[in-house]
């Protein structure tokens, strides 16, 4: 590989892992240039290889994190395994159809059913849409979240019959008031085994004394309306695979899904509440992913394929276009510093610090899940945010950080580094990221009152180590950071 090639290619690819995971490390950004961009692409695709949680360990130091039934220790649980992952992009598909079927465990009372939901993303959300759409439709922490339970043919409940044509597949304008009512007829009979909800909600949320039920879906034919119903156009007898079927196919579907990532992955656009009135920020864009949806049989994978590989999202423009979430912020720093140790309480503290910056993992603030943008950042948040990130690489014994200031030692030889050449190595090490003038000058009179770095003997080895953490916090505390 040609110095010149690295070049060309080291912000690309450092986008990619930015976007399609959660950032990378030093190592992990020479191995993907190395690599190549559409071989990175393809690995992150289809990965074959993922850390296995030490589930054991962590059970015999976190009781909570064995039974799984409260919401910080879930949180902390999969916080976890999104540092931990070696399928970057499978987990973040996980937040991504996380925040798109926003289900809360505070409704539910136990939090095991919302991380087995969690479960279901890995296995589905990668694959086809209609598979998604119709394991969504039987899991059981959804049907309790969403009313199911209730939904009778004597007696409909709309919640859900309403959410998967509005929230979940179709969005505003697409569907009528009439479709909503046969949508939820085609549900009936889909409930959830013995939860015995309300008897568990009038124990004032205690497992006594039998211990929180495993749900399981449940087909109840008998409790199903056989009547013709006409969905979106369509009659007959139909069930809830059959309503899944009918609105997988329609393009409304394929539209919508198609904004949700570009909106995830290329840039920010308005809420979702806006979108029936505010056309796509780019309708090229959404229209090759319709076309990826329709030529593939509903495969996101495929969708995701024609996102990544697009000019729309190689554009500069989109680089550092998008406020990183909560979740991002969090995950993409605790990687950078070297991961999470287990057993560790960082992960609760973690979990606590998405949830004070506004993105309580597992616990959406309604079924419209987050609509990110500019509602990530207030004054609250973003102290929070430049606390959380400075503290978190404030230890050159941490592994990443120490990585850091073994490669400046490297530029630094047995010469030194004046404070312009230490923030552009130290931004070039970090991302690369891009900042403004003014940034970048406010950063480099900031290292000046550090001096010249230089490891030329054990004191002066300390003062740089010491120097280059400084600028790492400083960095890191720039609304540029703030940026994926």
């Amino acid at each position: 590989m040609t110095l010149t090639r690295t070049r060309e290619d080291v912000g690309l690819i450092a986008h990619l892992l930015r976007r399609a995971g959660f950032g990378a490390t030093p190592d992990e950004l020479e191995a993907a240039v190395e690599a190549g961009y559409d071989a990175t692409l393809e690995g992150l695709l289809n990965p074959v290889d993922d850390v296995e949680l030490p589930l054991d360990l962590i059970r015999r130091y976190f009781v909570d994190q064995s039974d799984l039934r409260n919401q910080q220790a879930c949180a902390a649980h999969w916080m976890y395994q999104l540092v931990r992952t070696r399928a970057p992009l499978r987990e973040k598909m996980c937040l991504f159809w996380h925040r798109v079927f926003a289900t809360g465990a505070s409704k539910l009372i136990q939090g095991r059913v919302v991380l087995n939901q969690i479960d279901m993303f890995r296995e589905y959300g990668m694959g086809r849409f209609d598979e998604l759409l119709l394991q969504l439709s039987k899991d059981p922490a959804m049907l309790m979240w969403l009313d199911n339970q209730d939904n009778h043919a004597h007696s409909i409940n709309e919640n859900y019959g309403r959410e998967i044509l509005e929230l979940f597949a179709m969005g505003v304008g697409n569907y009528t008031e009439d479709d909503i009512k046969e949508c939820a007829r085609a549900f009936t009979g889909w409930r959830v085994v013995n939860p015995d909800y309300m008897s568990i909600k009038m124990r004032n949320n205690t497992a006594r004394p039998y211990g929180y039920i495993s749900w399981q879906f449940e087909y109840d034919d008998e409790d199903h309306d056989h009547g013709d119903k006409t969905l979106l156009g369509e009659t007959g007898d139909w069930n809830g695979e059959d309503a899944v079927d009918i609105i997988c196919r329609n393009e409304a579907t394929a539209r919508f899904i198609a904004r949700h990532l570009y909106h995830f992955f290329v840039a920010d656009e308005p809420g979702v509440p806006q979108w029936p009135h505010v056309e796509p920020r780019d309708p090229e864009a959404i229209r090759a992913m319709v076309d990826a949806y329709f030529e593939s049989d509903y495969s996101v994978t495929a969708m995701l394929r024609t996102l990544f590989t697009s000019d729309f999202f190689k554009d500069e423009a989109a680089r550092y276009a998008r406020i990183k979430s909560p979740a991002e912020m969090v995950v993409g720093t605790l990687r950078l510093a070297g991961g999470l140790k287990v057993p560790s309480y960082d992960a609760y503290a973690a979990a606590a610090t998405c949830a004070n910056m506004g993105q309580a993992l597992l616990n959406p603030p309604s079924v419209e899940g987050w609509q990110g943008g500019e509602e990530w950042i207030n004054t609250g948040a973003y102290v929070q945010r430049v606390n959380f990130a400075s503290s978190t690489l404030d230890d050159p014994d941490k592994p990443g950080v120490r990585s850091i200031i073994d490669r400046v030692k490297t530029s630094v030889g047995g010469g030194s580094l004046g404070p312009e050449e230490l923030v552009d190595r130290c931004l070039e090490i970090l991302g690369p990221i891009e900042t403004m003038d003014s940034t970048r000058q406010g950063l480099i009179n900031f290292a000046s009152k550090h001096g010249d770095v230089s490891f030329a003997d054990d004191d002066a080895a300390e003062n740089a180590e010491k120097s280059i953490v400084a600028v790492i916090q400083i960095i890191v505390a720039t609304q540029e950071y703030q940026m994926v």
